[in-house]
């Protein structure tokens, strides 16, 4: 038997050992990672596998057996890690991104259907059934929706090498992994599409289709001022929902905060959507207040806005859902970055620390504490534990990070502030662990009792918890003695190791000398800015997301407010017939468009309040953190694309209409 030593980026065998300096090179000499078996010629690999599972039946650690294509995340457990990435990656992405596109969709058919409400009136009166209208916006959409949707798959697949490609540049995803497009969700995205539509064009035609010849025409002249009673109903259901699931979050913690706040923007953005007409003119009568005292052109905005809230509620939440969906997923990951942050560099109290990307060379920590004027010397070993989490029959399994410490607890307390809140870090030894303050709390864990943990290789521990503390989003969720961990891990070096210096010793000579143990040694403030900017790369597939579907959200909103300007050209020419000027009724343009952005920004930034507290006091303990250039560039875009959108469409229905 020989044993596989290396592999980099998932390119496979690099060197083989014999087995006895393997034994010395794998960090747990009295274990193997995997035994491969080779069948006799004539023997069915099923059948082998079969007679060994029956082999291995009630072994330590319950192994178990590959075949097939099972066996390549085996030999290369990147293979496995990446796939299941890429399968939380893309399902979120692909949840969020249906419903946004979903939401733009409708609202951009809903419009167009609405503004050709004349159209159908002019239909009715000339013996149009309401079978027949409903069948023309179907078959438009049948004929249209494909035909957007093909046109996006390009663009899309685009999008998705250059996703996969970052991917792979930033080492989430192993060489051998390769892009494949199946035609799947090509078939369901194009079918998605499609059905919104359909749907959404049905839902608009349906009552204006319904209406006799002669009020159809009635209906058609003048705006719709109270929204249909089945709209209101599921609107006011929804904002309802909303505030439960509000209320649902901020009592929740860790994971369960996050899961419960998505729901949350999504409830929300559905009341938007449903009560639109009357959040509209709501908005336009208290943003419409001070325009009322204004200029001539302010005050004409004010009056329009008020007299067409449907109009404005078609402008507002395209932009509404840029801003919550863009400030949810961004400021999310600022917050749990400051906060993560500002725990390191508070907690790493060590005056040196000894690192390696490979890991360090086993007893580097005991080589570190003989350095003349070392007064502790922690080594850190860093992995991954899963503990199960909440109550009764909603338990499920939630991974940690966990820090393996050498050395004793009073060690570790001179190179480490955990912020402990319960219990005494200098307890921690062999059978106990000190748990973060949110995750104990997702886990009902308190000091003195036992916490059910899983190692990485499946062994189930039940250590006695003996502190408590509150810099685990920063540090680690879980502190336990090393020795708990050797044995469990495929590589059992210490990533790091923190180094106290004794009082009055020389610094530099002190870290001159670590620098010859370790590949990189540096102080506590540089170890923490390198875990930054680790973080940073985490942090970059969500950015890339919230991009993707402020771009949508954008689109649709620059798409509907051009749609409502020009399809006021009729109203446009009016009002240079009865003597307005080119500039005033730029100038009302203008000023509407402020009106739709300032109300678009602000409900979009209550939205993500109302997600954001939650989730990020479940997440970090702590309210959110949004950078105010960040925010200020979010809300900047809103107003340009508010004015952009409608001065330039306004210009050119202006050059038809002369007074």
């Amino acid at each position: 038997m020989t044993r596989k030593a290396g592999g980099a980026d998932g390119d496979g065998l690099t060197a083989w050992f014999t087995d006895r300096r393997a034994q010395a090179l794998s960090g747990h000499p009295a274990a193997v990672d995997a035994v491969l078996v080779q069948p006799r010629p004539g023997t069915a690999p099923d059948r082998l596998a079969a007679h060994l599972e029956r082999a291995v039946k009630g072994a330590a650690h319950s192994p178990r057996v590959h075949t097939g294509g099972g066996r390549g995340a085996i030999e290369e457990p990147a293979l496995a890690n990446a796939k299941e990435m890429l399968i939380v990656l893309g399902g979120s992405f692909g949840g969020i991104a249906t419903a946004v596109a979903a939401f733009t969709t409708a609202g951009t058919v809903a419009l167009s259907v609405g503004q050709r409400g004349r159209e159908v009136a002019l239909l009715r009166a000339i013996g149009a059934t309401p079978r027949q209208i409903r069948r023309s916006v179907a078959a438009e959409a049948l004929l249209v929706a494909p035909l957007a949707g093909a046109a996006g798959l390009p663009p899309g697949y685009a999008l998705a090498r250059w996703w996969f490609g970052q991917l792979e540049e930033k080492g989430a995803i192993p060489g051998p992994v390769e892009l494949s497009v199946s035609w799947i969700p090509l078939v369901v995205a194009v079918g998605a599409g499609l059905l919104t539509s359909l749907l959404a064009g049905l839902m608009a035609a349906r009552r204006p289709a319904r209406f006799p010849p002669g009020r159809a025409l009635g209906e058609a002249a003048v705006e719709r001022l109270r929204p249909g009673v089945i709209r209101t109903v599921l609107g006011v259901a929804a904002l309802a929902g909303g505030i439960v699931m509000t209320g649902v979050a901020a009592s929740a913690s860790g994971d369960d905060a996050a899961n419960a706040a998505l729901g949350v923007v999504m409830l929300f953005m559905l009341a938007v959507a449903l009560l639109g007409p009357l959040i509209a003119r709501l908005c336009a009568w208290l943003i419409g207040l001070p325009l009322r005292a204004g200029p001539a052109p302010a005050h004409l905005a004010s009056a329009n806005i008020r007299a067409n809230a449907r109009r404005l509620a078609s402008a507002i939440t395209p932009i509404v859902l840029a801003m919550a969906f863009a400030s949810t997923l961004v400021f999310m990951h600022t917050s749990e970055d400051h906060a993560g942050a500002r725990q390191r560099r508070a907690g790493i109290v060590a005056d040196q620390v000894i690192s390696a990307p490979d890991g360090l060379p086993a007893g580097t920590a005991a080589r570190a504490a003989s350095v003349p004027g070392v007064a502790a010397s922690v080594g850190l070993l860093r992995t991954g534990v899963l503990v199960p989490v909440g109550s009764g029959d909603g338990r499920w399994m939630r991974p940690a990070s966990v820090q393996g410490v050498s050395g004793s607890g009073r060690d570790l307390v001179a190179v480490q502030d955990l912020d402990v809140r319960q219990g005494r870090l200098d307890a921690l030894g062999p059978g106990r662990v000190a748990v973060d303050a949110l995750l104990a709390k997702a886990a009902h864990a308190r000091v003195g009792h036992r916490l059910v943990l899983h190692l990485p290789d499946g062994t189930k521990i039940s250590p006695t918890v003996v502190a408590i503390y509150g810099r685990g989003l920063g540090i680690a969720e879980l502190t336990l003695p090393r020795a708990a961990l050797i044995g469990h891990v495929t590589s059992s070096f210490d990533s790091d190791v923190l180094v106290r210096d004794a009082g009055g010793a020389d610094r530099k000579a002190v870290a001159a000398a670590l620098g010859r143990i370790g590949e990189d040694a540096t102080d506590g403030d540089g170890y923490a800015a390198a875990q930054d900017e680790d973080r940073k790369l985490n942090a970059w597939a969500n950015i890339v997301m919230a991009g993707v579907l402020g771009g949508f959200a954008v689109v649709a909103a620059a798409n509907t407010l051009v749609m409502t300007v020009l399809d006021r050209r009729r109203e446009l020419s009016t009002l240079r017939l009865i003597g307005t000027t080119r500039r005033q009724v730029l100038g009302m343009v203008r000023w509407e468009a402020l009106l739709v952005a300032t109300a678009g920004i602000a409900l979009g930034t209550a939205i993500a309040l109302a997600t954001l507290v939650p989730m990020t006091r479940g997440l970090t303990g702590e309210g959110p953190y949004a950078p105010p250039l960040v925010y200020a560039g979010f809300a900047g875009t809103a107003v340009a694309l508010g004015l952009a959108a409608t001065a330039l469409p306004a210009r050119v229905a202006l050059r038809r209409a002369k007074p």
